[in-house]
């Protein structure tokens, strides 16, 4: 696989931007010592990853968001951030009681 049609692999994940995040995060596993998962003469983990995508052998799969509770990070407007700094000092109170 020199040279793979987008089309193809678009027929898997259905988004390019999924496409996209796929590729990456799976070259990033091989890189860090993942097997490839389909027998291959490519060196570089994106082709790899994409020949593994265009084979079937990765899919898509969302990730889980933040459940109740759980704050991924601090927003403006969420309470916590105050001009002056004074949300440190709330905080330290709070948790000094």
């Amino acid at each position: 696989m020199t040279q793979v049609a987008i089309e193809e692999l678009l027929k898997r994940c259905g988004s390019v931007y999924k496409l996209v995040i796929l590729a990456a995060k799976r070259a990033k596993e091989i890189a860090e010592g993942a097997p490839p998962l389909v027998e291959t003469e490519q060196r570089k983990v994106t082709s790899i990853a994409l020949e593994e995508i265009l084979h079937g052998r990765v899919l898509y799969q969302a990730e889980e968001p933040a459940g109740p509770g759980k704050r991924s990070r601090a927003r403006p407007g969420d309470g916590d951030r105050r001009a002056g700094g004074k949300a440190k000092e709330e905080k330290k109170k709070r948790a000094a009681t």
